[in-house]
């Protein structure tokens, strides 16, 4: 459909400038809200015009006369709009956020390329319709390029050689947090984003602006909907299932509610440790929109309230039974055999609620306040012994004993205990302003506070009786109560030029944290430059710095115990970027590129084990990463969406004191290939196809406390792709239902047998033996769903 535009000329002056005069407006949605970011040309001469700014604002200075103008934004369309004479110093325009027309090709908006924003911007119909095993936001996030996870069970990413705790994640504002004590991808609920809620995505994999968080690696913002009308859905498959309401029930007040439930026992059945799992969970989200603009004010939404209330739990219970392992190469070809005793037990529930408030004092003037409160508590209790055999297999098809084990290399018992506790509170704060300065520059500025309280206890430990030799592998028994507070400020300046072509963001943060006493200060410049060129281009340029003061995980070190000198983390971002539209197929196509670079100080080394970061506890180490990241996006079936992205990385870290200078970091995936790809029959849009495939070359790995020995071989390859085939029926008739929807999944087409980890175990000559532990395998899987 075409965007509705509507036209309201207010106060017209007749006056008009001998030598130049002006047409200047403001352009706004639907709820009155500013647009940013809409080109504004002249139809007769496209080499004249500008952009809106940040709060709707344009203004083009001409000669005297009669215009006609070209209003166009990737969101919300093109129209044009004719007669405008100059003298107009006061007209509001109207866009409606619905698909455009090109040529005939509806395009779907991906980002507002005109912005300074560096965000990749994602379609939430694509997120919500990428196959995956359990309909995991994340899942959409490693589609992308520099953002890496070899664990189809986890909603982990890491993002450019960072680890998993180095991201920031947001929903309109409001800050969210995964849980701490999950070690294993199995145990994991779903990501705190709803697909099912999500109005629009924006994720930062590098560079973002001073008035976002200190973390090292990413931020990803999420907003979500304020519906107009009734909307919902209702979803259900082998793997669990989800519910979604969302209306407008007054002039004042919208809502939604959302709730979801997983039930991950089918597919981990196809884990080679075979068992009894009965792995739940289900978490619900309520959020609403409150308009607290008085009746007698002109304007919608002066004073508007989002309130957030969300709570998951999660009940994991394993009872693992045995587990058979051929690994080793085509001439030495070897297995495991393992036999299990014990339960392997996860609780929490985590209460989550925030606002955000905001209040526009005049047509210049915004301020928000943002609060949120975090409650979790979480109990893993676990007990496993495993008695194993090793042997050598005989691969020879010819030889009687073909496929049997011929020689017994080793026998030994493992054994895991853990009676781990932890309650968590976290609170957060925040005011923000912004100021328009002019209609081409504006100021903004806040300040926030933070306040952790964790009441933590570990009791674990871990042994190996190999070849004769019992290795107490780890040993943890402490309790810590820990207490920190932090306050944050950060103020900042955008200014655009009139003709549009160059755009800047400076500013800094900065941030006192008393546990440790450390006061940090980290400036951050963005610039942008958009040429008149005949293809749409645009080029940016970013540096700055981005720190991490320690939270609880940092603060603990492998032993357990907690380390009150660690510093803040800092890492220098540097990145150059470059956008250009292209038509292909008379299609428009977005072709991103970035190439970046980070000096990180201070760092605080860490191992990963499955989802678990072991850190060492002290700023030891420096590092670097650099690599270069490709993404093309666009219509190549029409009226679909789809993307191709290609990752290039090295990151590598020198600890002090092993000597051994740089060295590969547990997250350097040299490698990330993924795609999203979306099509539908020719005659039938109606029955679609969407595939989702990730490679990612492997990460370093070594034998666990060895130092000499850490990250020295390289593991295995991950690949993966999985197949959704969907097939939709409008329900005309139906008094409450739109439409019904069959889906099939084929997730690991192609049965790929990736490996997580690797278990070590010493044989009877002393030899060290990787023994890998695989992730699940193809599965099918089947959904029905209902919109209404």
């Amino acid at each position: 459909m075409r965007s509705l535009i509507s036209l309201f000329l207010i106060c017209l002056s007749a006056s008009l400038l001998a030598q130049q005069a002006i047409i200047e407006g403001r352009i706004v949605d639907e709820e009155g809200e500013p647009i940013p970011a809409v080109n504004v040309i002249l139809k007769s001469d496209r080499s004249k015009g500008t952009i809106s700014n940040i709060d709707g604002y344009f203004l083009i200075e001409l000669a005297p006369g009669t215009y006609d103008l070209i209003f166009s934004h990737v969101q919300y369309g093109v129209h044009e709009l004719s007669g405008i004479p100059t003298g107009v110093s006061d007209f509001i325009v109207t866009m409606k956020p619905e698909a455009r027309q090109l040529d005939d090709v509806q395009v779907e908006g991906n980002r507002e390329r005109d912005a300074i924003d560096p965000a990749t911007r994602i379609d939430p119909k694509s997120a919500k319709n990428l196959p995956s095993a359990f309909g995991d936001f994340n899942k959409v996030l490693l589609t992308l390029p520099g953002v890496a996870g070899n664990n189809e069970l986890s909603s982990a990413y890491n993002v450019r050689g960072g680890n998993f705790d180095e991201n920031l994640v947001y929903v309109n504002d409001i800050p969210v947090y995964r849980p701490f004590l999950a070690n294993a991808g199995r145990q994991e609920g779903l990501s705190f984003i709803n697909p099912d809620l999500v109005g629009d995505i924006n994720f930062y994999a590098g560079g973002w602006e001073s008035k976002y968080g200190d973390k090292l690696s990413s931020s990803l913002n999420i907003d979500y909907k304020e519906p107009e009308s009734l909307e919902g859905q209702l979803n259900g498959g082998l793997l669990g299932g989800s519910a979604y309401i969302g209306n407008r029930i007054s002039d004042d007040v919208q809502f939604l509610f959302g709730a979801r439930h997983r039930d991950s026992r089918y597919l981990l059945n196809t884990l080679e440790t075979d068992g009894q799992y009965l792995p739940t969970y289900t978490d619900a989200q309520a959020f609403f929109t409150f308009d607290l603009t008085g009746k007698n004010s002109k304007q919608f939404n002066r004073t508007k309230l989002n309130w957030l209330l969300a709570y998951g739990r999660n009940r994991y219970l394993t009872l693992p039974a045995s587990q058979t392992t051929e690994f080793g190469s085509v001439s030495q070809n070897l297995r495991i055999q393992t036999a299990f005793d014990g339960r392997e037990e996860l609780d929490y529930d985590t209460y989550q609620s925030g606002f955000n408030l905001s209040h526009r004092w005049s047509d210049k003037f915004l301020s928000r306040w943002i609060g949120s409160a975090v409650h979790t508590s979480e109990r893993e209790n676990y007990n496993v012994e495993g008695a194993y055999r090793i042997c050598d297999v005989d691969n020879n098809p010819g030889s009687n004993s073909f496929n049997e084990c011929v020689v017994v290399r080793g026998i030994g018992t493992n054994f895991n205990y853990g009676r781990n506790r932890l309650e968590a509170q976290i609170y957060n704060a925040e005011w923000r302003n912004e100021y328009l300065l002019s209609d081409w520059s504006i100021l903004e500025g806040g300040i926030g506070f933070a306040r952790n309280v964790i009441s933590d206890e570990l009791n674990e430990y871990a042994f190996l009786d190999s070849a004769g030799f019992v290795n107490l592998n780890e040993s943890t028994f402490n309790a810590l109560d820990l207490t920190t507070n932090t306050i944050s400020g950060y103020l900042q300046a955008t200014i655009f030029s009139k003709d549009s072509m160059h755009a800047v963001n400076f500013g800094g943060r900065i941030n006192h944290m008393d546990y440790n006493g450390e006061t940090l200060f980290s400036p951050r410049v963005i610039y942008r430059y958009k040429p008149r060129w005949e293809k749409e281009t645009s080029f940016r340029f970013s540096i700055g710095k981005y720190s991490q003061p320690p939270f609880y995980r940092e603060l603990r070190d492998r032993s357990g115990d907690i380390r009150e000198n660690v510093k803040a983390q800092q890492s220098i971002h540097v990145i150059g970027a470059m956008e250009r539209m292209l038509t292909w197929w008379n299609r428009p196509f977005l072709f991103s590129t970035e190439v970046y670079y980070k000096s990180l100080k201070n760092v605080v080394a860490y191992d990963i084990d499955n989802v678990r970061l072991r850190y060492f506890a002290n700023n030891d180490a420096q590092a670097f990463a650099y690599g270069f990241d490709f993404r093309i996006n666009g219509e190549f079936i029409p009226g679909t969406q789809s993307w191709f992205s290609l990752g290039i990385l090295n990151t590598q870290e020198d600890i002090a004191e092993d000597d051994k200078g740089f060295i590969r970091r547990p997250s350097d995936q040299r490698i990330n290939l993924a795609f999203f790809f979306e099509d539908h029959l020719p005659n039938d849009p109606t029955m679609r196809v969407y595939v989702n495939s990730v490679f990612g070359s492997g990460y370093p790995l070594g034998p666990p406390n060895e130092i000499n020995a850490r990250n020295i071989f390289s593991g295995d390859e991950y690949y993966r792709v999985d197949l959704g085939l969907s097939k939709s029926f409008e329900l005309t008739n139906h008094k409450y239902l739109k439409t019904f929807w069959l889906r099939a999944e084929v997730l690991n087409v192609l049965g790929a047998d990736n490996t997580l980890s690797y278990s070590w175990i010493q044989d009877v000559t002393g030899a060290q033996l990787a023994i890998p532990n695989s992730l699940s395998a193809r599965f099918l899987n089947f959904r029905i769903s209902a919109d209404f």
